[in-house]
């Protein structure tokens, strides 16, 4: 059974995963959502004002009232930096079993970010909720996020054709990965990211 806890903030050696609030509306629109190199590998388009942007927050916000809502906003610790979000869902009450996606900003690729971000997400979720498995996808276009999936332990379960549309009507092939909860709690070398229970 999944134990919820929402987003507590979680912390790595070099960023700071945290609640979003409306004084982010800007960093999310400048450095990820409205650039399309981004939106290109997700569903949504993107955003073309600001006040998309402030929209999609405000209902992030809200949503933290629920303690199943786990969506962090990735931050660069000591910089204060917003470069990125990610998110645990689609929680499967009967099976334990749930998604996790995330979005980088373009300045921020390849730099081991998305790999720490989804290390500590993935740690929290089998160390802390009880989650029995955690699944993901990428655009086969988009092999570094697989790399991000593989580093975090994940393993390619197969390829499904015409997986997602993104905004530009493009249908998109996805890799589909998984990771069981007790084959990371057996190989688990990690500490502890998350100190509030």
């Amino acid at each position: 059974m999944i134990r919820f806890y929402g987003s507590p903030n979680l912390e790595t050696d070099r960023l700071i995963l945290r609640k979003f609030d409306l004084d982010d509306i800007q960093s999310v629109f400048d450095h990820w959502i409205s650039d399309e190199r981004i939106s290109d590998n997700r569903v949504s388009a993107a955003h073309k004002t600001v006040d998309e942007t402030k929209e999609r927050v405000e209902k992030i916000v809200r949503r933290y009232e629920s303690k199943e809502f786990c969506h962090w906003g990735i931050e660069l610790k000591g910089e204060g930096e917003l470069i990125g979000e990610i998110d645990l869902y689609d929680f499967g009450h009967s099976t334990g079993n749930c998604e996790v996606s995330y979005s980088l900003g373009f300045n921020w690729w390849n730099k081991g970010y998305g790999t720490e971000a989804l290390k500590a997400v993935v740690e929290f979720a089998f160390v802390h909720m009880n989650v029995h498995k955690i699944s993901a996808a990428h655009n086969t276009d988009n092999p570094a996020s697989g790399r991000i999936m593989t580093k975090a332990g994940m393993e390619q379960e197969g390829i499904i054709r015409d997986m997602i549309r993104n905004a530009k009507g493009q249908y998109k092939d996805c890799a589909v990965y998984g990771i069981l909860g007790e084959d990371y709690l057996r190989n688990r070398a990690q500490p502890n990211i998350f100190k509030g229970i």
